[in-house]
């Protein structure tokens, strides 16, 4: 009976979760919060593991109220969308408990918040139409929005209204996208729009393509692809260490979306409208690794430095997607794990880092002695390792992958030296911002204020999770090549959702 609803659950524990935890529950109520919050992020886990041991031997599908696709709303697990899930879970699990001690109460209904967030990214990872994924984009950025917040000041706001005005603006190309395809096809659900789509021709081919390309945008708004990333450093370095941490995965929302909705609906094997907009994801993406790579050197904040690690690997990985193999599509996933955990680990860090440092906070500027000197210069040691991608971390592995995957003469030429360059960009930025604040500190008395150790451990949960991905590296990339190989062979999840009922060549 549980596993016949197994795909619903990643929906269903995180939403009766956060409605929980928004009733009033009398004397000491953040404890009930905590308890409940943390218990959500634990069954989550177990929950991912389940689905995507039951994924491996094909997609799962699931029909709300026994409505059957295409004309019902369907939750689809399959490996990519199962394997996003348990990446969520294993990054919300150690960011709450870091969270549970003191960060949830800078703000009202935070630990209600979380779970609404994460409810909107699970839905978005899971759902198997276009409409139900315009849904929970709008229930992860409405949470988005009230979590940027997290703390209140005025840089908070302006860049909160930045990110909510691009954001609706968004929402409204994302309806317009879907009136189109709708208008041509008369469905919104992802398998069908692949049969549909595949046989259009002529005049009614080109519209398809243009509500592809209005799609396009949106979620290269959503994953931060140049020329719409300009929204996310300030926006991830203003917010708390904690809400930056779970943002660690929503960029990969938006290269998830353009990896189902461009392999699927517009894969090679749909005619006409077939491999739209790769051409312009190789060229943004190498341009918004490019940019990544300029704004780590000038920075001057640590925070700011580790969002635009982020706007690095946005661009790594859409270049890669690009190009349309197997063996890219491998690589990104590998390399999406590796970015997302290590990411959220350093927010983490830089945020302990900030308030141990007093005035000069995360600045990278000489600044007094932390009370948790060595623990953190470790940790910091560690997370600047992997993120660079110098051996033995999985970064170097995911890196290696990716160049690998550069096949053609000109990927080469093109893709090798920015990746290359952009390594020793971050190398020398982390390199900077370590021995100026962890080496170069003033004489004296260290500072006086230290974090729980509590949140340390969860932090070294996130560096755990790297070594793991290091370790089972072999085990890992031969899984993910399986799922690697069903995106680009999209017919088993065609065939899976429509239930044969179409035939789909």
């Amino acid at each position: 009976m549980l596993t016949k609803h197994l795909v619903i659950l990643p929906l269903l524990i995180p939403m009766l979760a956060a409605l929980l935890q928004l009733l009033p529950w009398g004397e000491n109520p953040q404890r009930y919060r905590r308890a409940i919050g943390m218990t959500s992020c634990s069954l989550l886990i177990v929950v991912a593991v389940a689905l995507i041991q039951q994924s491996s031997a094909g997609p799962l599908v699931y029909a709300l109220g026994s409505w059957e696709a295409p004309y019902g709303i369907v939750l689809v697990a399959d490996g990519l969308s199962s394997l996003m899930v348990l990446l969520t879970s294993i990054l919300a699990l150690p960011v709450l408990w870091y969270a549970c001690y003191g960060e949830d109460n800078l703000g009202s209904h935070f630990q209600a918040l979380f779970q609404f967030q994460l409810l909107g990214i699970l839905g978005a990872f899971l759902t198997g139409d276009l409409f139900n994924l315009f849904v929970f984009f709008e229930i992860l950025l409405i949470s988005s929005y009230a979590l940027l917040m997290h703390g209140g000041g005025k840089q908070k706001l302006r860049a909160c209204l930045h990110y909510v005005l691009l954001n609706l603006t968004g929402s409204a190309i994302f309806l317009i996208s879907l009136g189109v395809l709708y208008g041509i096809t008369g469905t919104l659900n992802m398998a069908d729009l692949a049969v549909k789509i595949s046989a259009l021709t002529g005049d009614d081919a080109s519209i398809a393509r243009a509500g592809g390309l209005l799609l396009l945008i949106v979620f290269a708004l959503k994953a931060a692809l140049l020329p719409l990333y300009f929204w996310l450093p300030q926006a991830y370095a203003m917010t708390t260490g904690t809400v930056a941490a779970l943002f660690a995965i929503m960029t990969k929302v938006g290269i998830y979306a353009i990896i189902r909705v461009f392999t699927l609906i517009f894969g090679d094997d749909s005619g006409a409208a077939a491999l739209l907009g790769y051409d312009w994801l190789w060229w943004l993406g190498l341009g918004t690794l490019a940019i990544g790579g300029i704004g780590v050197m000038g920075s001057r904040d640590l925070r700011l430095v580790i969002s635009y690690l982020v706007v690095i690997s946005v661009g790594t990985m859409l270049t890669t997607f690009s190009m349309n193999t197997e063996r890219s599509i491998t690589a990104v996933m590998y390399y999406m794990l590796h970015s997302t955990l290590i990411t959220a680990a350093l927010f983490l860090i830089v945020d302990v880092v900030a308030k141990q440092r007093g005035k000069t906070a995360s600045r990278i500027v000489k600044g007094r002695k932390m009370a948790q000197h060595a623990t953190l210069g470790i940790m910091f040691f560690v997370a600047a390792i992997a993120i660079i991608g110098m051996p033995p971390f999985s970064g170097f592995i995911g890196k290696l992958f990716i160049l690998e995957a550069a096949r053609t003469g000109a990927q080469v030429a093109l893709l090798w030296p920015l990746v290359l360059g952009s390594t020793f960009l971050v190398m020398v930025s982390l390199s900077r911002a370590g021995s100026r604040m962890f080496w170069h500190t003033f004489e004296g008395k260290p500072g006086d204020v230290t974090n729980p150790p509590s949140q340390l451990v969860a932090i070294g949960l996130l560096l755990a999770a790297i070594v793991a991905l290091t370790l089972f590296a072999n085990s890992i990339s031969g899984f993910i090549e399986g799922i690697a190989y069903d995106v680009m062979h999209p017919s088993t999840y065609i065939e899976a959702v429509l239930g044969g009922s179409q035939p789909y060549e």
